[in-house]
């Protein structure tokens, strides 16, 4: 089967549309690692698009908080007022989509799919120790998480951790993967592309992929909306 692998698409359209017209012809089913609202400024499209086209999808933490404004402490000012508004904006049929999530991990053939760390959706996994010893608690090989909006993919053996710093990679029957497609909507490696991954897992092999989008619109929209300013800021930076 061939998936293609999404993660923290935070109400961003334009880039979600990008990611689709850059992936057509490659995938059969779509996977997804929450955070699909929050921060962005169509938060209803995302989700009416994800209820229809994604095959299987965990919740994120800002799916959590926006669906129901608990916790909201946890972040900060500018999260906690964008959570707020998409609140406030989401139709009542899409705050029952996502306050019906599923936390992960879910298991989709021999794959486990994530936000955070496979026992916290809330953890990040940033550095090859913590993602190291997240592995130890995978059932399968392979496993996407999402939550830090930085794509990488990294290989585990022998409970060692190391990033592959390759955009292909075959993976090998005796090693685990822990892979991060990266973030389609607010992207913060530096590179403002949308991120996007594509497995597939008969010929065990992954793609992680970057495509441009229109970054001025979705600027536009988040300002037009009302939202902090900072959010359409760093869409152009990429962090």
């Amino acid at each position: 089967m061939r998936y293609l692998i999404l993660s923290d698409i935070h109400a961003n359209w334009e880039a979600l549309n990008a990611v689709l017209d850059h992936a057509k012809g490659s995938y059969d089913e779509i996977l997804n690692c929450g955070d699909i609202v929050g921060y962005g400024p169509d938060p209803n499209l995302v989700v009416d698009w994800c209820r229809t086209q994604t095959s299987k999808i965990v919740r994120g933490n800002h799916d959590k908080a926006c669906a129901t404004l608990e916790h909201l402490e946890w972040f900060n000012p500018v999260a906690a007022q964008s959570a707020r508004w998409t609140h406030a904006n989401l139709t009542p049929q899409n705050l029952e989509y996502l306050v019906a999530l599923p936390t992960g991990p879910i298991i989709v053939e021999e794959l486990e799919l994530s936000h955070g760390s496979p026992e916290d959706e809330d953890e990040y996994l940033v550095y090859p120790d913590e993602i190291g010893a997240a592995a130890a608690h995978l059932g399968h090989r392979v496993a996407f998480f999402g939550h830090t909006h930085v794509q990488g993919c990294y290989i585990i053996h022998r409970g060692m951790a190391k990033r592959l710093m390759m955009d292909t990679v075959d993976l090998e029957p005796d090693c685990t993967y822990m892979i991060n497609p990266g973030s389609v909507g607010q992207p913060r490696d530096r590179n403002p592309r949308a991120a996007y991954a594509l497995y597939d897992s008969s010929r065990r092999f992954v793609e992680m992929r970057r495509v441009e989008y229109a970054i001025p619109a979705t600027q536009a929209k988040i300002i037009q909306a009302g939202l902090p300013e900072v959010l359409a800021q760093r869409l152009t930076l990429g962090r």
